[in-house]
């Protein structure tokens, strides 16, 4: 099973095209939505998204976002364009063509905060989120992983080979737990772009804008702290049945945070996966059946 590769036209904050990947069955009434975190792409759900519709007892699309400046979507001129912002815009486009009788939303990290805001305004494009999977991120984020994101956003080189740069990604990555070399070949392939090479020949970059980085480098911890406010807000209006995942060891969602996400707003469902940090990357299989359970319920 291979997904398919499609576009779509977005008009702010400037005209721009979004890829994603679709797998499943395009006419399903049932869509699921996945959308990867701050530097990641739509390829990361590849094994998610063949469980779902693998285990789906009717039929089930699976869409998997490049939010843009990621991947195989443009990149913008104006880099102070890559906000939460212009990601829900893009997604509501998204949904706008959809047009899903059931729509369901699994977001990690990044993607997780695009979900929360945009099931208030789902509805006005004819579409509400029926289930919600937050993985790995919620309301109050960490300051400490902010700065340790910081520290590497945009800021990759170029790699001789393939495997030179997924073992370069995994020195910043290992946070997202175990993985066998295979895996970690096949999350890392679709994270890379040929390049020409100084010496000639090809060589390696990371798919990303590194310019993603100034808007995000640019956040200063009062301005974190005083977004919090704005995001359990935004949380606590969600009607979405809920289900919280956390990395046991993540340093992005404190379990104190987690908790509190257990008892307010939606009153989340958590579930921990132990020997994993910030952020489950979905492909063990503990952490498919969390949410191929939740998703694919009756």
């Amino acid at each position: 099973m291979q997904p398919e590769l499609l576009y779509l036209d977005c008009t702010a904050p400037a005209p721009h095209r979004m890829a994603y990947w679709q797998w499943g069955d395009p006419q399903a009434s049932h869509t699921v939505v996945c959308v990867h975190g701050l530097s990641r792409q739509g390829r990361d759900f590849d094994v998610l998204a063949q469980a779902l519709v693998e285990r789906s007892k009717t039929p089930l699309r699976v869409v998997c976002p490049d939010v843009v400046g990621r991947g195989k979507s443009d990149f913008l001129a104006d880099p102070q364009g890559y906000q939460l912002p212009t990601y829900v815009a893009d997604m509501l486009q998204l949904l706008a063509q959809f047009k899903p009788a059931t729509l369901d939303w699994v977001g990690t990290s990044m993607g997780g905060l695009i979900g929360m805001l945009l099931c208030a305004y789902a509805p006005s494009v004819g579409a509400s989120v029926r289930r919600l999977v937050l993985n790995d991120v919620g309301p109050v984020i960490e300051w400490r992983a902010l700065q340790r994101i910081g520290q590497y956003l945009g800021k990759s080189g170029q790699f001789a080979t393939v495997q030179q740069a997924a073992d370069a990604m995994w020195a910043i990555s290992s946070s997202f737990g175990p993985h066998t070399p295979a895996q970690w070949l096949a999350l890392s392939q679709p994270m890379l772009k040929p390049v020409p090479s100084p010496q000639g020949g090809t060589a390696f970059a990371l798919h990303y804008d590194p310019a993603i980085a100034l808007p995000f480098g640019s956040t200063t911890e009062q301005q974190a702290k005083e977004g919090e406010a704005l995001l359990w807000q935004a949380y606590e209006a969600i009607t979405a049945q809920t289900l919280l995942l956390r990395g046991a060891q993540s340093d992005l969602l404190s379990i104190a945070t987690a908790q509190q996400m257990t008892q307010r707003g939606p009153k989340a469902q958590l579930v921990e996966f132990a020997g994993v940090g910030h952020a489950p990357t979905l492909i063990a299989p503990d952490q498919v059946d969390a949410v191929a359970n939740f998703v694919l319920a009756a």
